[in-house]
């Protein structure tokens, strides 16, 4: 008996750090409902300025020819096995015909980078129902980053799924143990400014949920930048970096860098480089050397949802955490 696609992840849901980077329009009901976990729902009571409000992306009605669409980008990228497109709730507004295509962009593209990818059809276009789950197997093998869902000619979606298989970047498949994280034994030993939320956010355990879980600093009027440092766990060479930039849509920072240390001074492990928002980042650092501290500056401010510091202890970081290990027994 062939196995249900659904039962595999969701490789566009933004627990898992999907995000829908891109719509023409979200006039009734906002893109970002598109990914939610979690059924969809309503409340018929509901109103707001805009209308009636609804627990999905909807968009206005067309006066004029052309299509909808909303580019998601998927929080693991990987082979699609098959796509959901779910109508719950939207009975008189959905949209009789949907298509859906996907695009592989490598790195971390600006929206019109993506805008400008090669798209290649996934579903093609085909009538849908309203209040349902619109359920389509796709048969690919190509590992994709992104998935556009385009709509005929408007109307609301709740949720769009997107079911698959992960298939990470070999390059990152790397290093033994978050070396930053709190429950590893990481501490944050100095900030520039926690206005708004704690740096200790940064290296708590999971996927953030809100723009509250993460680190957020106040508006510079200066010309320095942010700042936070990190005790690492022990002595250890970071292989991979990630810096998680989460919910933070209008005030994540625009570049950031990182440096370490272990007795001496401090070294460059990620020249300064630009971040995207609401994006999870991940770096290869070749060749870095033995750190105890990491620093991590963003320029010029704004917040910061997770640092993740992968790596392998020294000889010396190892002996360490087994010494202490043993004072505490």
């Amino acid at each position: 008996m062939e196995t249900d696609f659904r039962t595999l992840p969701d490789l566009a849901v933004r627990t898992l750090g999907g995000s829908v980077v891109w719509a023409n329009d979200d006039s009734f009901a906002e893109r970002q409902n598109l990914i939610l976990p979690g059924a969809a729902q309503f409340d018929e009571s509901s109103f707001g300025h805009r209308g009636k409000v609804y627990d999905g992306w909807e968009t206005r009605r067309r006066r004029e020819a052309g299509n909808d669409a909303a580019i998601v980008r998927l929080g693991a990228a990987g082979i699609v096995r098959g796509v959901v497109i779910d109508t719950a709730w939207f009975k008189g507004n959905f949209p009789p015909e949907a298509s859906v295509e996907a695009a592989c962009v490598p790195g971390y593209p600006s929206v019109e980078e993506v805008l400008a990818a090669e798209w290649h059809p996934l579903v093609g276009r085909t009538a849908i129902k309203g209040d349902a789950e619109n359920a389509f197997a796709v048969s690919s093998e190509r590992r994709w980053t992104h998935v556009r869902l385009s709509i005929y000619p408007d109307g609301g979606v709740a949720r769009l799924r997107v079911h698959g298989a992960v298939v990470p970047d070999p390059a990152l498949l790397t290093g033994g143990v978050d070396l930053a994280a709190l429950e590893n034994g990481g501490l944050v030993v100095g900030c520039s400014n926690m206005f708004y939320s704690s740096p200790n956010n940064l290296i708590s355990p999971g996927l953030v949920r809100t723009m509250g879980e993460g680190w957020e600093t106040a508006r510079r009027r200066d010309d320095g930048n942010d700042w936070v440092s990190v005790r690492l766990v022990a002595d250890g060479v970071v292989r991979v970096a990630e810096l998680d930039t989460s919910y933070f849509l209008f005030n994540a920072p625009g570049w950031a860098a990182l440096r370490g240390r272990a007795d001496g001074d401090w070294f460059d492990l990620l020249p300064r480089t630009a971040l995207q928002p609401d994006t999870r980042h991940r770096f290869v650092l070749a060749d870095a050397p033995p750190a105890r501290e990491v620093r991590l500056d963003v320029y010029p401010d704004g917040g910061m949802a997770r640092l993740r510091l992968f790596g392998d202890l020294t000889p010396a970081g190892r002996a360490a955490i087994d010494q202490r290990w043993a004072n505490t027994r």
